[in-house]
């Protein structure tokens, strides 16, 4: 599909390893069971024993002028720029949860406590398994934009139809309540759910219900199911998104709770995207079903008519215009990522500057929160010179600290800690999607701050590695001068209370607890202050900016 990979490229993005992998835990699976039979079990019973349920046939005759007739324009577009929209979200979706193919119920995501995972690797017991290592392939046939490694660009795409799928949901929730079109969706009565039943037990025995005329009104269960899908799955999928975020979840520690934790958040937000594919297939089952033509005309031309074959035929086209998009997509994917990468910063980016990055993180974490695992990330650095550092417990460290400073240094161990110290128990969100709590000791960044001096044309500190990155060359990410002095941004030589392991960063890592994972960087050989983070590198803001497409600002 139009894809160039090099050699490194090919052995990242596809690897040997393709298998498509479902284990789900079987207490989950025989909820999922129950939640299936039961309903069926009772409408098969009911018919067995009672009979089919009363199903008066629905008329149009008696419509007064208050009720809902046709479907205006701005509906027929707004119902297909929603598909478009959806169809994009669900398709990065895809190729962001395979990043990290495991979902839980539990902050601490220990590799067994996941209720369902999309890869056949069990964590080995025998060496260290990171969760780079632990990623996953998907199609690009599904994911958008697919194969292995790619989040990057997953959620440029996700993150910039996002807001345009909640902005026409919001057009739409007006409009529909500015017009008799609301009627469609609202019930007005409980009796909608005894009705509703009637239609299920119809559909559920393989009896087709008198179909009301959708042009004027929905049956009880059709009226129920968009509701639902507008009204609770489309609110609770941003709600769920917003409770992923870091700076929100640093700040408001609350929110993830509404859903019992981030994790949780996360599950919900998978099993909403699942409840929307089941709904499209039943959907469109439904609309072939009960007269594809003239269903077709109501949505696309707005007329009643099922003599006319237009409609189907217009309404294919924008199916096929959707595949070409798709198509499209694919092919930016690999020969645009940089121009998708500035326009997701130049909408996103800056929506979240100025909202949520001004978001203060809040000490609330206590010690009998830490998570009993922490997933390692990141090559253990192969240079020479850290390798003889750690050898020598890096008692000859010296972290060179330097720039656009008044007070050039370096620092040892010792002189950095006679700085002073601060304990945090904070949050760890990967980008990947898996989280883990943990206490960092440290100095902090403001400590720094006041001893080199930064000079007014300094926004930005670069803090480079020992590591390298996923494509080689040495790690290094950058951070701005106002997040860096934001409550609990630290160096840290201490995790869990203990010296800082050598797999989780020693002897020095970031801590900015309103920023993805990817923004703290392990192994840290030096920091440097500049005017801007275009001078540095691809001119991106760090490693994984320059190569893999991340965003400038990780606070979603």
């Amino acid at each position: 599909m139009f894809t160039r990979f090099t050699k490194e490229e090919k052995t990242i993005h596809y690897p040997t390893d393709r298998r498509m992998f479902i284990a789900i835990k079987p207490y989950m699976l025989i909820g999922l069971m129950v939640i299936i039979s039961v309903p069926i079990g009772l409408a098969w019973l009911q018919y067995l024993l009672i009979g089919l349920p009363v199903d008066p046939p629905f008329s149009h005759s008696t419509l007064t002028p208050a009720d809902p007739s046709g479907f205006p324009l701005w509906l027929i577009f707004n119902h297909w720029f929603n598909f478009f929209f959806m169809v994009v979200i669900i398709r990065s979706g895809l190729s962001i949860l395979v990043d990290h193919p495991r979902l839980y119920w539990n902050n601490g995501c220990t590799p067994g406590s996941d209720w369902i995972r999309f890869t056949p690797i069990k964590e080995p017991k025998d060496k260290s398994w990171t969760a780079k290592e632990d990623a996953r392939y998907i199609s690009p046939v599904l994911g958008l934009p697919g194969y292995r490694h790619t989040i990057g660009i997953a959620r440029a795409w996700h993150f910039l139809k996002v807001p345009l799928f909640v902005l026409n949901g919001a057009v739409f929730v007006i409009l529909l309540f500015c017009t008799h079109q609301w009627q469609r969706l609202v019930p007005i009565s409980w009796n909608v759910i005894p009705d509703a039943w009637n239609v299920f037990v119809h559909y559920a025995t393989f009896n087709m219900p008198v179909e009301p005329d959708g042009f004027y009104h929905y049956n009880a269960l059709q009226q129920l199911a968009y509701f639902s899908v507008v009204f609770i799955l489309a609110p609770l999928a941003m709600l769920t998104g917003l409770a992923m975020s870091p700076a929100i979840e640093s700040r408001f520690h609350w929110y993830p709770k509404i859903f019992g934790n981030r994790q949780s958040a996360r599950s919900i937000h998978f099993l909403i995207m699942i409840s929307f594919v089941v709904y499209i297939i039943i959907h469109v089952s439904m609309v072939a079903a009960t007269g594809l033509v003239r269903n077709m005309n109501h949505i696309v031309l707005g007329t009643d008519d099922s003599g006319n074959i237009s409609g189907l035929y217009i309404g294919i086209g924008i199916i096929l215009a959707a595949v070409a998009f798709g198509i499209l997509a694919h092919w930016l994917s690999w020969r645009k990522p940089r121009l998708l990468q500035h326009i997701d910063d130049l909408v996103n980016g800056n929506l979240w500057r100025i909202t949520i990055n001004r978001f203060k993180p809040k000490v609330y974490y206590q010690k009998k929160d830490i998570s009993p695992y922490f997933w390692p990330n990141g090559k253990i650095p192969s240079s020479e010179i850290w390798q003889k550092l750690a050898e020598n417990n890096f008692k000859d460290y010296k972290l060179k600290i330097g720039g656009l400073v008044d007070n050039p240094v370096e620092l040892s161990m010792a002189e950095l800690k006679n700085l002073g110290m601060v304990q945090n128990i904070t949050m760890h969100q990967c980008i990947q999607g898996w989280s883990g709590i943990a206490e960092w000791g440290g100095v902090p960044i403001s400590k720094i701050i006041e001893l080199v001096k930064p000079q007014t044309s300094a926004t930005t500190l670069v803090f480079y590695s020992f590591g390298e990155g996923l494509y080689g060359g040495l790690y290094y990410d950058t951070n701005t001068l106002d997040n860096c002095l934001k409550p609990q941004s630290i160096l840290a030589w201490e995790m869990n209370y203990e010296s800082l392991p050598q797999e989780y960063g020693a002897p020095l890592r970031l801590r900015v607890e309103n920023q993805l994972g990817y923004k703290m960087v392990k192994w840290i050989s030096s920091i440097e202050f500049l005017e801007t983070y275009k001078n540095v590198g691809k001119g991106q803001g760090g490693k994984n900016e320059d190569d893999e497409y991340f965003d400038l600002l990780a606070n979603t």
